[in-house]
């Protein structure tokens, strides 16, 4: 594990959790799944008593992982990613990439998803929990 994870409510490590790499700076959020083997091997054993697919997941440097997304045996995830709410990662990430869906496909760059966040801004990101709360409800009109 790198330096600066930040978890966010419960994450499924799989079964294999060290065989899971985490960069710097890397963010995951709630009900994420890291699924690190493929248990559908267990209806051939009777033909193949040692078949089995295991495999290791690594998530680069400063990346962001979305709500219930799942991330299958043998991803890896490069530098500076964001994989979207409820995306379901396959094959491997490339740096610099927003992925999103089912199979997860790259939807934009870093780059673009950052010019276009600028713009959508709030400037209330550099506030603490409380203070952002109140805010919030100010700016959406939710305080008298």
């Amino acid at each position: 594990m790198g330096k600066d994870v930040h978890i966010y409510g419960n994450v499924r490590w799989s079964t294999e959790p060290w065989i899971i790499t985490l960069g710097n700076h890397v963010h995951i959020t709630d009900e994420v799944s890291f699924v690190t083997h493929d248990g559908a091997t267990l209806l051939f054993r009777d033909q193949m008593p040692d078949l089995e697919y295991t495999a290791p997941i690594k998530i680069g440097n400063r990346v962001y992982i979305g709500t219930r997304a799942t991330l299958l045996p043998g991803v890896t995830i490069g530098d500076n990613c964001i994989v979207a709410a409820g995306a379901v990662v396959t094959k491997n990430v490339p740096s610099g990439s927003v992925v999103a869906g089912v199979p997860a496909k790259i939807i934009n760059t870093t780059v673009n998803y950052y010019e276009k966040a600028k713009i959508r801004s709030l400037h209330l990101g550099h506030l603490h929990y409380g203070e952002k709360d109140k805010a919030l409800k100010k700016y959406f009109g939710y305080l008298k």
